[in-house]
């Protein structure tokens, strides 16, 4: 019965789109998840240095440090977490070469909020 409940369970998201970023936060909170979020790839690894979170949520295309960097360096630090693209570019994030980490899940843009939270509690779920 040690089920992890949605109010546990700690998402970092990084977009730097203001109104995306606001957007994402607001589902995420009203579908019952702690959400910390960033404007960069970089003060969100920061962040993520500092404590851990059982999803990164993170745009691919960002200032500072990209969302595949980001990603990479989360899985490195913590094997075990998650890690959703949301995106406008799938075929950037699908790229074999960039190193993306392989189980990774990837949201095109433009979603519904109902999909990105269905999409974040399947994966938490897996």
């Amino acid at each position: 019965m040690n089920e992890a409940t949605p109010l546990s369970t700690k998402i970092l998201l990084a977009e730097d789109d203001n109104d995306m970023r606001r957007f994402l936060v607001k589902a995420l909170q009203n579908a019952g998840y702690d959400v910390s979020s960033f404007d960069n790839g970089l003060s969100a690894y920061n962040r993520l240095r500092e404590e851990p979170f059982e999803l990164l949520l993170t745009d691919i295309v960002m200032p500072e440090m990209d969302g595949i960097e980001l990603a990479r360096r989360a899985t490195e630090l913590d094997p075990d977490i998650k890690v959703m693209f949301i995106t406008g570019f799938a075929a950037v994030a699908l790229n074999p070469d960039n190193a993306a980490p392989k189980d990774a899940k990837i949201l095109s843009k433009p979603f519904h909020l109902r999909d990105l939270v269905n999409e974040v509690q399947r994966l938490l779920a897996a």
